[in-house]
């Protein structure tokens, strides 16, 4: 299959409703595997049981320079324990979230009969993606931001709405400052040069990372991708592009864990991936701009600005309308599967 080929038949509702239950199952931990990841690393592992499914970190995925302490690796496992649980009450099974913190740290969503609901969020799961383009600018109406306020509120996470360009501009800021910082050092930009994907083909084998149409680049074989990267990611050229889309942005989203630990760091991704789903379903895109809550020199200073106090600033997120991007790839769930 060619990569929209492929594309179409990862980015799809399936059929939850069959007799099988290996199959609903796996079916399940497809529609997990959907969520998004730092980097499109995919830094996760599933082990199904009859009653519950297990997500575990996959470490070998780890992304030391950009997330030093795995913060966004586990953000990633509760976006897609969402993800989950959302498609368990579509096929007619609650699915319980909890996390257990003993070794590396693991969720378990147990699974329990149930009348099925196919909620706005679950029917928003394959049409949601990470929309790393300019927007049209307009703004979002009250309604809207009440909804998307509620989606992405939980257990110890708050959402702060930024509309306000003064707010919006002094947040660019904090993006810019960030975004020079990693710029500048070189293990930042080796670490992402890894995990991009130039071309269809490569990224097709890998079938993880940053394809480049999906970050508004052309495709290119590899050896053209790596020398363009290394000439145009640039702190002027890049800085530039950031200010341009989130100045075409509605308004700035800030996920705050009123504790700094990976329980809250799971429902942080929890509440990301239900707002991220509530604005696709009313037809607004979202993409990160996370540099501020990544540079460790930068976050307490930002977290200052936005009058944080006793929590952690956890993700940053642009939102507005505009146009999709080509979409990005996932690894089949054999893959991700362990015994």
């Amino acid at each position: 299959m060619n990569y929209e080929q492929v594309v179409a038949s990862l980015w799809r509702h399936g059929n939850g409703q069959t007799a099988d239950h290996v199959a609903r199952l796996n079916e399940l931990i497809r529609y997990a595997t959907l969520a998004p990841s730092g980097h499109n690393t995919q830094c996760w592992r599933f082990r199904a049981t009859d009653e519950a499914i297990a997500i575990l970190p996959d470490l070998s995925r780890r992304t030391p320079v950009v997330d030093p302490d795995d913060h966004h690796l586990y953000v990633s496992l509760g976006c897609a324990a969402e993800n989950l649980s959302l498609a368990a009450r579509a096929f007619g099974m609650q699915g319980e979230v909890t996390f257990h913190a003993e070794g590396a740290g693991e969720v378990h969503v147990t699974l329990t009969p149930c009348q099925p609901e196919r909620s706005p969020l679950f029917e928003a799961i394959p049409a949601r993606q990470c929309t790393r383009s300019d927007y049209n600018g307009l703004p979002v109406t009250d309604q809207e931001l009440y909804l998307l306020q509620g989606a992405g509120t939980g257990n110890g996470v708050s959402i702060s709405l930024l509309t306000e360009r003064p707010a919006i501009e002094q947040v660019l800021g904090f993006v810019l400052q960030a975004s020079s910082r990693q710029i500048a050092n070189r293990a930042f930009r080796q670490e992402l040069e890894a995990w991009i994907r130039f071309g269809e083909h490569e990224a097709l084998e890998a079938g993880d990372g940053l394809f480049a149409r999906a970050m508004g680049s052309p495709a290119t074989p590899r050896w053209l991708g790596r020398w363009l990267f290394r000439v145009l990611f640039r702190q002027g050229i890049e800085n530039a592009k950031v200010a341009r889309q989130v100045r075409s942005s509605a308004g700035i989203a800030v996920f705050i864990s009123q504790v700094d630990d990976k329980a809250h760091w799971v429902e942080a991704g929890r509440c990301y991936q239900r707002f991220a789903l509530q604005a696709t379903a009313l037809g607004i895109c979202n993409a990160f701009i996370n540099q501020p809550v990544e540079e460790t020199s930068v976050r307490p200073a930002f977290a200052e600005a936005l009058g944080i106090v006793g929590g952690r600033p956890d993700l940053v997120v642009r939102f507005g309308r505009g146009k999709a991007m080509p979409r990005s790839l996932r690894r089949p769930v054999e893959a991700v599967l362990i015994p």
